[in-house]
């Protein structure tokens, strides 16, 4: 196997996942993470799908998995519990006009990708896989990062990524060294106490850039305060 590690733009990417069981549940959670489109078609879901098809989130086929079911569609992925209707699915996403990628879930030999163990914190993403040798691994790599991505991580992204864009629209550009450097440990104790102001102007004074000011010529207070 020669996997190549890629991010996809799933957001509101139309997907199919065939099975309506336990392992299909945790690949459909997986696709409405990242803003998919899911059609799940299954005679039966379990009542964690059956609640999201209540919510509106996805869209239910009740019957098994027919030939031509994957048109339209533009990544699907096969979680029955039966081998040969999973290889059917990829067989006919393989043969498709416009190549439908297809994940066979413990099939690598029927699979255009595999799903990795994935732990998010905001807008970061961190992927782990063995390529396929071994899932328990692959679990135990994402609790062990888990353990170590604490959840200031998500807001910490957040701000850095707003303070970018208002450098770039100031015309002020910082070296990457000085990034790097006002990454530390008192910025992310104050998000950790969500202190988003002060994170902010601490931030700011670090990469040696003035905070913007209002009318009267003084820093605008709480300019962080509107932050997600």
């Amino acid at each position: 196997m020669g996997y190549y590690p890629v991010f996809l733009e799933m957001k509101d990417r139309p997907c199919v996942v065939v099975g309506g069981g336990t392992v299909a549940e945790r690949k459909v959670e997986g696709l409405l993470a990242a803003g998919a489109q899911v059609t799940v078609i299954s005679p039966e879901l379990t009542p964690a799908l059956a609640a999201l098809l209540k919510e509106g989130r996805l869209r239910h086929v009740a019957r098994p998995y027919r030939q031509g079911d994957l048109e339209s569609y533009e990544v699907a992925v096969a979680a029955t519990d039966d081998g040969a209707a999973n290889a059917e699915v990829a067989a006919e996403g393989r043969s498709a006009s416009g190549r439908i990628w297809v994940n066979a879930v413990d099939d690598p030999p029927n699979c255009d990708f595999i799903l990795p163990s994935v732990i998010r914190r905001g807008d970061i993403v961190i992927a782990a896989s063995t390529g396929g040798a071994s899932p328990a691994l692959a679990r135990r790599l994402r609790e062990e990062l888990e353990a170590f991505l604490s959840e200031d991580y998500g807001p910490l992204a957040e701000l850095l990524q707003e303070v970018r864009q208002e450098l770039r629209s100031r015309g002020i550009v910082v070296d990457p060294e000085a990034w790097q450097r006002a990454i530390d440990g008192r910025l992310r104790a104050l998000l950790a106490r969500h202190r988003t102001a002060q994170a902010r102007a601490y931030l700011l004074a670090s990469l040696g850039v003035e905070a913007p000011a209002c009318r009267t010529g003084r820093p605008v207070p709480g300019a962080a305060d509107s932050e997600k």
